[in-house]
C-alpha cells in the first residue's frame, strides 16, 4: 500500500499535515514507538506511529524526524490522545525532511491504524513471505508488551514454526513453554552462551533429542549487539525449531527480523524499568547512610505500589509486605553493570517486585521474602546456566540474608548478605551462593581470614601429608578426611574405607608422626578439619 491509501475512503480518519508531495511512498510495515532514538529498529518502509511522549521541546522534534528519516521511515503518524494537537515545530521538521505527517485523532486507536495497514499489506503481498514478517511486526507494535506471544502463535499457525524467547537462565518469555522441557531449555541457553563467549557468528545451532534448533541473540540494546563478555549474560535468546542456515533467503530474513523485533521488545521493557531502578538506587543509598526507617519505609511503599499497579490496573488497598530479603552480589572478570543486569533478568522471571541496585561489578537486591527464590541452593540452580557464558575468569558470588521483618532491619540484613557473600566467595565455582544459615558456621570465620594466612595455615598442617601421599601413594589425606567425618570412630571409619582397623591405626599414626599432632585431641582434630576445608 501507499501512504495516500491512509487518507482514502474507508481508512481511519487521519489528517495530513505535511509533505503532500510524498504520498506515493510504499508502506511495508509499522513501528509504534515513543523511544527518543528508534532509528536502530527501523528497516526501511515503515510508517512510524508515536504518542509524542519523547518530545520535551522543539529541538526534540527535529532530532526525532531526522532519526526516522535516516532509518528509512516513509511517514510519521502522531497521536493526539496523550499530549494534545500536533505541535507546529513537528510539522515544520517533517516539511524540512519531506516526511509525510499524519495526525491521529484522540478517538482513533493506534491498533485501528496498524490493523488497517496490516490488511492492506497482506492483500497486496499475500503470496510473499516478507508480508508475513510485516504482519507480525504490526501485531507486536499494536499489542505492546504482550505482543511476542501473539507473534509466535502466528508463526506457529501460519508457518508451522515453533519459536521461543528465553532468558539466559532458561525462563520462557514467550512461546509454547510446554514444548520445551526445563532440561531442554538449560541445554539451549548453555549452548548459546558458550557460542557467544567464543564469538561464533550467529545463528548458533544445537541438537537435542527432539531435533535441531537455531539460536539467535536478541541484544538488550544496540550498544551491546556485538557479543561482549558479560553483557550476553543478560540478553534474551530467540530459539527457532530447525536449522535456519538451510532455509531459503526470505525465510532466513524472517528469523533475522524476528530477532530484531524481540530485541526491540526487550528494549521497550527495559525503558519501563527505569523508575524502578531509580527507586532501587535510592533505597541502597538510604541503607548505606543508615537513614531513618521512616524514609526507607516510604521507598519500600512506593516500590510495592508500583508493582501492584503493574500487576493489576484495579485500585487496591495500601500494599503491605511483611518481610524483606537482601541479596548482595559481586562479579569478577565481568564488565561493570553486568551483575545488576543479570539479577534484574533472572529475578524478573520470579517476581517484578525486586529492587535491584548497584554500580561497577556489584549489585544489591531487596525483595519481599514471599517472592524470593531462596533458599540459596534454589538461587544457585536458577543462575547455574550462566556458567557457560562466564569464561575462565568470570565469576558471580551471591549472599542472601535472613528476612527482615521491618524497614529498620534492612540495614542489618544488608550486612548479613555481605557476610554471606564472603562465604560464597571462599568457595570453588563460577556461580556460588551462600545463605543466612551459614553465618553461624566456621566458614564465615574462614572467609574473613586473609588469603596468605589461609595458605600458611593449610600448608603447615597438610604439606607433609600431601607430599608423603605423592611419594608413597599412601592415601593419607583421604584417610584423614574419613576419620574426621566419622567423629574419630575407628570401626566406622575403617568400614567406610574398606580397610582393617589396624591399617587405619597405622595410617593415623603416620599422619601424627608427619605433623606432630595428636588426633585424639579435639583441638588438633579441629585444626585438621579447618585445614581440609581451606584445601
Amino acid at each position: 500500500m501507499r501512504v495516500r491509501d491512509l487518507l482514502a475512503p474507508g481508512a481511519p480518519r487521519l489528517r495530513l499535515l505535511a509533505a503532500e508531495e510524498e504520498l506515493d511512498r510504499q508502506v511495508s510495515g509499522v513501528m509504534t514507538t515513543d523511544l527518543h532514538d528508534p532509528g536502530r529498529y527501523l528497516h526501511g518502509g515503515e510508517l512510524v506511529l508515536t504518542g509524542m511522549l519523547w518530545r520535551g521541546g522543539p529541538a526534540d522534534s527535529e532530532r526525532f524526524v531526522r532519526t526516522i528519516a535516516a532509518g528509512g521511515a516513509v511517514a510519521l503518524a502522531a497521536g493526539e490522545a496523550e499530549v494534545g494537537p500536533v505541535p507546529e515545530d513537528l510539522v515544520e521538521a517533517c516539511r524540512r525532511h519531506r516526511m509525510p505527517l499524519l495526525a491521529v485523532p484522540d478517538d482513533i486507536a493506534f491498533g485501528t491504524v496498524t490493523e488497517f495497514i496490516g490488511r492492506q499489506v497482506s492483500a497486496d503481498r499475500a503470496a510473499d513471505l516478507a508480508a508475513l514478517v510485516d504482519r507480525h511486526r504490526l501485531l507486536v507494535s499494536a499489542a505492546g508488551g504482550g505482543g511476542l506471544d501473539a507473534v509466535l502463535d502466528l508463526l506457529g499457525g501460519d508457518l508451522d514454526l515453533d519459536c521461543w524467547v528465553l532468558t539466559p537462565t532458561g525462563a520462557v518469555i514467550a512461546g509454547p513453554a510446554d514444548r520445551l522441557t526445563a532440561e531442554d531449555r538449560d541445554q539451549l541457553v548453555r549452548a548459546h552462551l558458550a557460542a557467544q563467549r567464543q564469538r561464533r557468528r550467529p545463528p548458533h545451532r544445537a541438537r537435542l533429542a527432539g531435533g535441531a534448533y537455531s539460536l539467535l541473540p536478541a541484544a538488550a540494546s544496540a550498544e551491546h549487539e556485538a557479543p561482549q563478555a558479560g553483557w550476553l549474560l543478560a540478553d534474551w535468546l530467540l530459539v527457532v525449531a530447525g536449522d535456519v542456515t538451510e532455509w531459503t533467503t526470505k525465510r532466513q530474513q524472517l528469523a533475522d527480523n524476528l530477532a530484531r523485533l524481540v530485541a526491540a521488545e526487550r528494549h521497550r521493557r527495559d525503558e519501563g524499568r527505569r523508575l524502578r531502578r531509580r527507586l532501587a538506587d535510592e533505597l541502597l543509598a538510604l541503607l548505606r547512610r543508615d537513614a531513618d526507617p521512616a524514609e526507607i519505609s516510604r521507598t519500600l511503599y512506593a516500590s510495592s505500589a508500583m508493582a501492584a499497579r503493574y500487576e493489576s490496573p484495579e485500585p487496591k488497598s495500601q500494599p503491605q509486605d511483611d518481610s524483606w530479603l537482601v541479596l548482595s552480589a559481586e562479579g569478577t572478570g565481568l564488565p561493570d553493570g553486568t551483575v545488576r543486569a543479570v539479577l534484574e533478568e533472572a529475578l524478573g522471571g520470579t517476581t517484578d517486585r525486586a529492587l535491584v541496585a548497584g554500580s561497577g561489578n556489584g549489585a544489591v537486591v531487596v525483595l519481599p521474602a514471599l517472592d524470593s527464590p531462596v533458599p540459596a541452593d534454589t538461587l544457585r540452580d536458577l543462575l547455574a546456566p550462566l556458567e557457560a557464558g562466564l569464561g575462565s575468569e568470570g565469576r558471580i558470588t551471591l549472599g542472601v540474608s535472613a528476612p527482615a521483618s521491618e524497614a529498620g532491619g534492612l540495614r542489618g540484613a544488608l550486612e548479613e548478605a555481605r557476610h554471606a557473600r564472603r562465604i560464597a566467595a571462599a568457595r570453588v565455582g563460577r556461580v556460588c551462593v551462600a545463605g543466612p544459615e551459614e553465618l553461624a558456621s566456621h566458614v564465615l570465620l574462614l572467609a574473613a581470614v586473609p588469603d596468605e594466612v589461609r595458605r600458611a595455615f593449610r600448608s603447615r598442617l597438610l604439606d607433609k601429608v600431601i607430599g608423603y601421599d605423592i611419594e608413597h601413594q599412601a592415601d593419607l589425606v583421604r584417610t584423614l578426611e574419613a576419620f574426621l567425618r566419622s567423629d574419630g570412630s575407628w570401626t566406622r571409619c575403617a568400614g567406610q574405607l574398606h580397610v582393617h582397623v589396624n591399617t587405619l591405626r597405622y595410617r593415623i599414626g603416620r599422619i601424627e608422626e608427619l605433623t606432630g599432632r595428636d588426633l585424639s585431641r579435639l583441638e588438633d582434630r579441629v585444626d585438621f578439619y579447618l585445614a581440609l576445608e581451606l584445601a
